[in-house]
């Protein structure tokens, strides 16, 4: 049986131990995963868990139930939300009513009326997972992909094979509306691995576009298709830092998937365009994109300008080659798919040359690819080159095998270059960040939003890397820095308590009270008595 999880949200704690003893969740097949007293914090274990019912109260200090449902519909759409209130008037029903919720209970309800309340949303729970997950359902979706032309269309486009003087036609012809100003590509991967043997992943693929076209298509003006065993999702955008919310609104659709499905989706995304045209680099970059999913996991949005923003420079449409193949494995490999991928090159370029002419040839082409390698990666070509005409010189008096060597002593060098480089950046926008912070926390508007929105990077991966780096998160860092000065101000001087709190962000005396408490395990005015008491 479908087990669904529950948040309860009340700032009487009476109220949820009453509902919790009211209730046999799990014959209803519900599990309570944990209770917040107000909407603040709702939102921060919403954040962490993403339950599938939400039971809130509508007055809550902080953040009240009305507010904590417009955010949940906005950010959540797939929880359920049910109003369990003491307040019987008409102007909150007709709210509940428009923000969809399930239910509006008022206090205080008995046991069976409760009972029969979730059992009705278990049947509709059910339900929607069954639809979602029904064959015959998949199937319909598989076969309502966009029309042939239109597919033909995109799939010529993102391959380069689209002439500038036709493209107008092409639009017109197939009755495409591709606007922009600014354009963005994105590949939609699914993985097959791992799955149920009573799961086609034909139908899983198909089911995953289907809903990526209901989440993303209307606010992204997005087109859909399916290439290369992969979706394709094109986007078009007013501003180009509009890539940011776009990468956080994606990497929420990933998780969404893995907890309906189990499916591991990860979304790659390309660098950001004016020209129709550029998709073509974009899908190329968004590709590349996907491969990090070795070095930052799966079931998430990759944005390549965030994780290697210089190659969104190189030529992206050679990625069947070997020297391509090399390179990749150089960005995202270890050391034995690099020998694999030295070995493979070196098969069909040198070792197949049936002249010293062929052979000279192809030791050019691969010092030439180097270097531009090392160049659009930031890595110092001098110091693995030196002079140019000399090392080619020497390269073509190595056998085989001492070229072989050379090869890949060079390729692990690089690789080594590239993930110090990523070390190094990752650590720059944690040092920015925290240095935000410290000149920025008495702002009460403060937030993830906004140090994001000035280190120009999406929320989901300014918050992995913020983690990654510190074992903590940002808000959870943010709140201990704001409670390290309110405790040095308590100490060091005589301002009362609303001043402390405004002074280190909180336009809410009560909440900076309660958060301090809670950091602390006693009150502000408590703290400053003893340690008025220690120093005497």
């Amino acid at each position: 049986m479908e087990r669904y999880t529950v948040l309860l949200v009340d700032d009487e704690e009476e109220v949820i131990r009453v509902i919790l003893r009211k209730i046999d969740w799990e014959a209803l097949g519900f599990s309570v995963i944990g209770y917040a007293n107000n909407g603040v914090k709702a939102l921060e274990i919403l954040e962490e868990v993403q339950p599938d019912v939400v039971v809130t109260d509508i007055r809550m200090p902080y953040m009240d139930g009305m507010e904590l449902a417009q955010r949940i519909r906005k950010e959540y759409p797939a929880t359920k939300v049910l109003f369990f209130t003491g307040f019987d008037e008409f102007e909150y029903a007709k709210e509940a009513v428009h923000l969809e919720a399930e239910e509006y209970i008022l206090k205080p309800a008995n046991s069976a009326e409760l009972t029969e309340v979730f059992a009705r949303l278990k049947e509709k729970l059910d339900q929607e997972i069954s639809e979602k997950q029904n064959v015959e359902v998949l199937q319909n979706y598989y076969l309502e992909s966009l029309p042939f032309l239109q597919a033909n269309f995109y799939s010529t486009l993102i391959e380069g094979r689209i002439q500038e003087e036709k493209l107008p036609k092409y639009l017109s012809d197939y009755q495409i509306s591709l606007e922009g100003p600014f354009f963005c590509c994105l590949v939609i991967h699914t993985s097959s691995r791992g799955l149920q043997e009573t799961i086609n992943p034909l139908l899983l693929f198909a089911s995953v576009q289907r809903q990526a076209q209901e989440r993303l298509a209307e606010k992204w003006r997005a087109r859909f298709f399916s290439y290369l065993g992969n979706t394709v999702m094109l986007a078009q955008l007013d501003r180009e830092s509009e890539v940011a919310a776009l990468t956080d609104e994606c990497d929420r659709f990933c998780r969404y998937v893995h907890r309906i499905h189990g499916a591991v989706v990860t979304v790659g995304i390309g660098q950001v365009c004016r020209n129709i045209l550029d998709l073509a680099a974009s899908y190329g970059n968004a590709r590349e994109a996907v491969s990090y999913r070795i070095l930052y996991g799966a079931s998430r949005a990759i944005n390549i300008k965030e994780i290697a923003p210089r190659e969104t420079r190189t030529a992206a449409l050679e990625y069947e080659s070997e020297l391509s193949r090399l390179f990749k494995m150089i960005r995202v490999g270890e050391a034995a798919d690099m020998e694999r991928a030295v070995d493979a090159y070196l098969g069909r370029s040198i070792a197949s040359a049936t002249s010293l002419q062929q052979h000279r040839v192809a030791v050019m082409e691969l010092v030439g690819a180097l270097f531009r390698f090392s160049s659009n990666n930031d890595i110092p070509a001098g110091r693995y080159f030196g002079d140019v005409k000399e090392l080619y010189n020497g390269l073509l008096e190595l056998e085989t095998d001492e070229l072989r060597r050379w090869l890949l002593e060079l390729s692990i060098s690089f690789h080594n270059e590239l993930t110090s480089a990523r070390s190094r950046s990752s650590q720059s926008f944690v040092a920015k960040a925290k240095a935000y912070v410290r000149s920025h926390y008495a702002d009460e508007s403060l937030s993830l939003d906004t140090v994001c929105g000035e280190l120009g990077l999406s929320n989901s991966y300014f918050s992995t890397i913020f983690k990654k780096e510190t074992g903590t998160s940002f808000v959870g860092y943010l709140t201990d820095y704001r409670m390290e000065q309110a405790s040095r101000l308590l100490v060091e001087t005589n301002d009362k308590n609303y001043i402390i709190a405004k002074s280190v962000g909180y336009a809410d005396p009560n909440y900076f009270s309660y958060v301090f408490k809670r950091r602390y395990g006693m009150s502000p005015l408590k703290y400053r008595t003893e340690h008025e008491k220690s120093e005497a």
